[in-house]
């Protein structure tokens, strides 16, 4: 798994580095399924539930699965979630960024970008053995909202392994000593998604978009994570 993971941040690093005006997002698309060819591995979301792209790109008010396309142009003051998954030797890992586009995002911009990062800091650094699922959904929770920002309730993390999707679900809020407990070897991706306005959010006619329902930006982070006796050991750095 720690394979897959470093495949999926060499996967993000070139995408990040394709992200400028007045790129598309098949762009972004195109590089990552060449990385991924290069590495020898195989996308995890394509044709994932009939998914069509390796990756997902969601920019300003869509939250996540924004399907990338010739047609969508970045442009200076965009914000653009660039969310992947690999597998390697049967194994997954899954990461996501939120990258700013050109140099000038308005200031509210940033401090969502921000506030989103260091909420997935403060669930990583909850998660031991004998925590539960409530402590890392309470640690997004509490750095968010105390930012005035939403945590999206409709998408969660998820458990990792030799599928994407495996149990438990890992809510982005909830009351800490709450849920199961966490055991030494679990893996999780742990992926907040933060509204700069309110939480609600719904998906567009092609199925997979989920945009904010007030228009408003959206951030979005992920990291697969282990549990260890040591604490949490982050497999896509």
């Amino acid at each position: 798994m720690r394979r897959a993971g470093s495949v999926v941040r060499q996967v993000l690093n070139v995408v990040r580095d394709a992200v400028r005006p007045g790129a598309t997002t098949l762009d972004l698309e195109t590089a990552a399924e060449q990385k991924l060819a290069e590495l020898g591995a195989k996308p995890a979301f394509k044709g994932y539930h009939g998914y069509p792209c390796v990756l997902c790109t969601s920019v300003n008010h869509e939250v996540v699965h924004g399907i990338p396309s010739k047609t969508r142009v970045l442009r200076e003051g965009d914000i653009v979630s660039i969310d992947c998954g690999a597998i390697v030797d049967g194994f997954y890992g899954d990461a996501a960024i939120t990258v700013p586009v050109g140099n000038r995002i308005d200031g509210k911009t940033q401090k969502l970008l921000e506030a989103t990062e260091s909420s997935l800091a403060a669930a990583i650094q909850a998660v031991r053995p004998g925590a539960t699922l409530g402590d890392i959904g309470a640690a997004v929770q509490e750095v968010v909202e105390a930012q005035g920002f939403s945590v999206v309730r409709d998408f969660v993390g998820h458990g990792i392994g030799t599928r994407m999707h495996e149990d438990p679900q890992v809510p982005n809020y909830g009351e800490r000593g709450r849920g199961m407990k966490l055991r030494e070897g679990m893996v999780l991706a742990i992926e907040p998604m933060v509204n700069a306005g309110t939480a609600a959010v719904e998906v567009l006619k092609d199925g997979w978009t989920a945009v904010t329902c007030d228009g408003s930006m959206s951030a979005h982070f992920e990291h697969t994570v282990a549990v260890t006796a040591d604490g949490a050991m982050i497999l896509t750095l």
